[in-house]
Order: structure tokens, then C-alpha cells, then sequence
């Protein structure tokens, strides 16, 4: 199935644009395109003979790679490539960057292993400069991803899709790239603005164990708001009118760090920030709220799984990822929450760019929980105990382990994402254990977002956030525990079938109500907001998630079709459902 960028897809170089626009250097090589691939049924031999073709950063399973059929849990994808660095990164130490490989995977220089990585949804690199010859290199890549046959976090994905279980992706989904450095280099920066004292730390790790300055110039567009050295650890002042961020007034200001060691510099990068404040609060009501920059700020969403008919968890292209976050913003809401998935980065520069609040899940792992804790027990038992492990499918200790590393890995690669609100490490007890400790694990690495720490069921009482999900049965106010703000994290969900615009015509997810036309969809949707939600607003609703931004495979509960070409609700009707959702 297409979307409306399939055939805008450069095959040759597809999302070749800059991966990282918050850690950005201009010394870089994109290593996206035609790769030689071959699948291994006998272990993790070493591969010399490739005759097939497959298209990267696009899963084996996605019609965008070219190949578009099933990995078995017990075979290897093997990846070949052949490369020359380019003229402009000769000279420098050459860093092989690796956006997202799902899941397990061995990397090879010029049949010489340069390092192995687990985990299917961060990004990693490796050294690879004392692995190149000056002139053609070949690079090896295998994997191993057993999807659901296997402990690790692997979100929604499943080799056989079915209801709200899609099409897996399995080996490199994101992009690879070159990136060429010093030796003596800014490492990483870590960044925390303070709106009350009109400032922002930055954390600066520098390789060189002496240095000349690190120089730190502020940007403001064109202008130039200061410019100074400063120390590795440092608050830096903006004096007053600095601007804040918000949806409604997005505003960023770019940055600049050169580091100087022996009179010369030897390193420059970009970044950029936003002065913004997140947080609960009581209104002038008592009533605690989601608060945005020391104001209460009703937060209209939408659950957003990032998936395309094309290219699987991949956007086809950056301007399809730009289009599903516009759109949105265009509709009305302020607010996308990013549904057991991390994005590659460019689309969380888009969030802070054009303004639209984030909501960040953790990616599930571990076998489903099961129809009944997963849907009856929690209309029963809410408060259901999650240290039992069997119950919630994590007996497994290396397992509670891995999710806990690659947790503290999301949290660390998206730390300096300006929209980003909230963090939920836990989503409807699907491989939930000891959220509690995990929250309080969460605001250890960072104690400047809010925490939904068991989104929907199976609530410990922690966390920043009162979370219900809600469908078919009526939403209906809770009791509150005037500790946490209340928000309806998932509802609606209303369906219907669009023809022509179907991942399958004749195989649907039939959990949710399903509605004949857009008529009926309309109109069933404004009934729920006016009679269900907007009332409860003045009760201490602070914000809604509706599900979802688009129809998802056999999941057919979009505002959207799943290819992006029909909106399936009357816009003037979400327009103006929206501009009511207020406090």
C-alpha cells in the first residue's frame, strides 16, 4: 500500500537530510541507499555471497526496502555495503553512526568486527577509523530479532499482524551515516532551561583532557543574543525579554560550541533550545493541573504510533513526517503522544520547530499480558499489584534489566528534545513491573518532566499523572487523589472504512464502535467531546488523547487513512471541538 510520499522516495539516497539537528556538525556522510543483503537460515556463519538488493533505512519487511517479505526469529540478516569516504571527512577520526537496528546486531569493517549493540529503537555508533583503507571499504551489518518470540522491547510489532499487533520491522530502520571528527571533540552537551531565573545549564563533555575555552554563542534567528566562554558545567544567563516556547509561539534559539584546545579549533557544533517550563500545578481552584510555563495549559492530543503503509515503523520521507505533525497542529491540537516507538530525530525537531507538546512512551517487551488482565481485569481490579511478575510476562530478570538500560538510553538521547512533556514508561500492564521504582528511576535521570507512570491501568498511585484509557464503555469522572493531574490517555477510537484506502478490505480490528460513513464518524465524534469530555473539564480534566492521528494496518481508527490521502472527520468539526477543550 502507498502513502502520498511513496513516489517521492530518492531510492538512490532516501532521508538523506541531517539526522541530528540538535548535535549537528557540517562533516558528515550519508550511507543510506542500495544495500547488498542475504538471509542466513544457519547461524551467524560469515556471509561472502550477496545477489539481493534491499533499500536502507527501510525495513526487510516494508515495501519501501524493495524486498517487503517476512525474517524468521531464527535466521540473520545479513547487510553489505560498499563505500568510499568522502574527501571532506579524510583526515578526520570517522564515527559509523547507526540511527535504530532492530534488534540485536554485529558490525563489520572490511571483515573486521568493530562492536555489537542490542536494542531495537536508540541510536549507536562506533569508531571505525582504524578499520578503513583510503580507498573502498565494504561494511557488514548482521541481525537477530526474534519479535515476538523474544523478551526484548519490541513495542507492537509481530511477524503474524492481527487486530492492534502490525507488521514487524526487523534489522536497520533508521538512518546510517558517516560522521568525521577529531580526536579532541565535544562528546555530548546536555541542555536545561530555568524560566523562573530566565537562565539554562549546560552540561558540556568534552574528550581532551585539557582545553583551551569552549565558546558558547546564542542565536535568536539572525541576531546574536550573547556570546562567551564557558565552563564544562555552567548556568547561563539570557537577562530579560528572553522568549518562551510554547505551541502557540514556538520559540527556539540556536546555538553554537567551539572548542579550542592548543590555540586552535578543532571542534564546532550546532544545537539549539527552547526556554519552556512543564510541570503539575494547583489552579487558583486547587484543582492540579498540567501546567505549561507557570500557567495551566489544557493539552488537546492525539496517540500517535508513527507507523506508514510503505515503510513500516520508517517515514518514507522527512516531508511525511512533517505533514502527520502540521496537520495535526493545523486540526487544532497542541499535542502528540508518541505511542511505544522512538522517532528518528528530525521528527522531534519538527515537534519543537513547529510546536506541538510530546508525550513519549517506553517501548513494551516481554509476551502479552493476556485478553484478561489486558481487558477485563482492569475494569476490576485496577490497582492490581505489578511487582507480581509472572502475571505481567517479566519473570525473566535479564529482561526487567534490558528494559530498565534502554529506558535510561531513550531518556538520554531525547533529553535535550524541547517538546517533549511527559515520559510514560508503562502502557496498559503490557510488560509493567514495579512502576513505582521505575518512575522514581525516571525522575533520577530527569527530574524537569512530568511522569505518566502506568498509562491507563493497573495505577500503583505514583507519578505525576491520574491516566484512563477509555472505549465503547462512557468516560466518567474518576476520583481524583489531588496529587496528580487528570487526563483521559487514550479514548474514542472510532472507526470506520474508508474503501480504496485500507491496508485490508476485509479484515478489520473490531474492538471499537465502527461507523458507516463520515457523517456518522462526524457526528458520533462531537457527541463524545460535548457529552462526555468537554462536561468534565471544570471537574479537573486536563487533557485528552484521542486515538488515533491514522488508521494503522487492520486498525482502522484514524482521523486519518493509513496512506494520508482521506481525513476521515470533518475538519470545521475537530476545528472547532478543539477551540472549546480549554480551562
Amino acid at each position: 500500500m502507498k502513502s502520498l510520499w511513496t513516489d517521492k522516495v530518492d531510492l538512490s539516497m532516501p532521508l538523506s537530510e541531517h539526522p541530528r539537528p540538535q548535535f549537528r556538525r557540517d562533516c558528515w556522510q550519508c550511507l543510506n541507499g542500495e544495500y547488498e543483503y542475504h538471509i542466513a537460515t544457519r547461524g551467524e556463519k560469515w556471509i561472502s555471497d550477496y545477489s539481493e538488493k534491499i533499500t536502507v533505512p527501510f525495513a526487510i519487511e516494508s515495501m519501501l526496502s524493495g524486498v517487503e517479505k517476512p525474517f524468521k526469529p531464527t535466521d540473520r540478516l545479513w547487510y553489505q555495503k560498499k563505500f568510499t569516504v568522502s574527501d571532506e571527512l579524510k583526515g578526520k577520526n570517522i564515527l559509523l553512526h547507526f540511527d535504530a537496528v532492530d534488534w540485536q546486531c554485529k558490525v563489520y569493517i572490511n571483515k573486521e568486527l568493530v562492536g555489537t549493540h542490542s536494542g531495537g529503537y536508540c541510536a549507536f555508533y562506533f569508531d571505525i577509523t582504524k578499520y578503513l583503507t583510503d580507498g573502498e571499504n565494504t561494511l557488514n551489518v548482521c541481525v537477530y530479532d526474534p519479535t515476538e518470540s523474544g523478551w526484548q522491547q519490541r513495542g507492537k510489532q509481530d511477524n503474524h499482524p492481527h487486530g492492534f499487533w502490525y507488521t514487524a520491522t526487523s534489522g536497520i530502520w533508521q538512518t546510517v551515516w558517516l560522521e568525521g571528527v577529531n580526536e579532541n571533540r565535544i562528546e555530548s552537551i546536555k541542555l536545561l532551561p530555568d524560566i523562573d531565573k530566565g537562565e539554562f545549564n549546560i552540561k558540556t563533555k568534552i574528550t581532551a583532557n585539557e582545553y583551551d575555552f569552549i565558546k558558547l554563542t546564542v542565536l535568536d534567528g539572525e541576531n546574536e543574543v550573547l556570546s562567551k566562554n564557558i565552563e564544562a558545567d555552567e548556568n547561563v544567563a539570557l537577562g530579560d525579554g528572553f522568549k518562551l516556547w510554547s505551541p502557540e509561539e514556538p520559540n527556539l534559539y540556536d546555538i553554537k560550541l567551539e572548542l579550542s584546545v592548543k590555540s586552535e579549533i578543532v571542534d564546532t557544533v550546532m544545537s539549539y533550545f527552547g526556554m519552556r517550563k512543564f510541570n503539575i500545578e494547583k489552579d487558583k481552584f486547587g484543582v492540579v493541573r498540567l501546567f505549561l510555563n507557570n500557567q495551566p495549559y489544557f493539552q488537546r492530543g492525539l496517540l500517535d504510533q508513527g507507523y506508514w503503509p510503505d515503510g513500516g515503523l520508517t517515514p518514507p520521507t522527512d516531508e511525511a513526517m512533517i505533514f502527520d505533525i502540521a496537520e495535526m497542529k493545523r486540526l487544532g491540537f497542541n499535542m502528540l503522544r508518541k505511542h511505544i516507538k522512538v522517532e528518528p530525530m528530525r521528527w522531534y525537531y519538527h515537534c519543537d520547530r513547529l510546536g506541538m507538546i510530546v508525550w513519549q512512551d517506553m517501548i513494551s517487551g516481554g509476551a502479552y499480558i493476556g485478553n484478561l488482565y489486558a481487558g477485563v481485569m482492569p475494569n476490576i481490579t485496577p490497582h492490581l499489584k505489578d511487582d507480581k511478575y509472572n502475571i505481567f510476562n517479566r519473570e525473566r530478570k535479564e529482561a526487567r534489566d534490558d528494559y530498565k538500560r534502554e529506558l535510561g538510553e531513550m531518556i538520554e538521547q531525547l533529553y535535550n528534545v524541547v517538546s517533549i512533556y511527559c515520559w510514560v514508561p508503562f502502557n496498559e500492564g503490557w510488560g509493567q513491573f514495579d512502576a513505582l521504582k521505575i518512575c522514581n528511576y525516571v525522575k533520577s535521570l530527569d527530574s524537569s518532566r512530568v511522569v505518566d507512570h502506568a498509562s491507563g491501568w493497573y495505577d500503583q498511585g505514583g507519578g505525576d499523572i491520574k491516566s484512563m484509557h477509555r472505549y465503547v464503555f462512557p468516560v466518567t469522572m474518576p476520583k481524583l487523589d489531588n496529587k496528580r493531574a487528570f487526563v483521559i490517555t487514550e479514548f474514542g477510537g472510532y472507526q470506520n472504512t474508508y474503501t480504496g484506502h485500507t491496508w485490508t478490505e476485509n479484515k478489520t480490528f473490531g474492538l471499537y464502535l465502527k461507523f458507516k460513513n463520515k457523517q456518522t464518524l462526524t457526528n458520533a465524534y462531537r457527541k463524545l467531546y460535548e457529552k462526555q469530555i468537554i462536561p468534565l473539564i471544570d471537574k479537573g480534566l486536563s487533557g485528552t488523547v484521542y486515538t488515533q492521528v491514522s488508521d494503522v494496518e487492520n486498525e482502522l481508527n484514524g482521523i486519518y487513512t493509513y496512506d494520508r490521502v482521506h481525513l476521515k472527520i470533518d475538519e470545521d468539526v475537530i476545528k472547532d471541538i478543539n477551540k472549546k477543550l480549554k480551562l
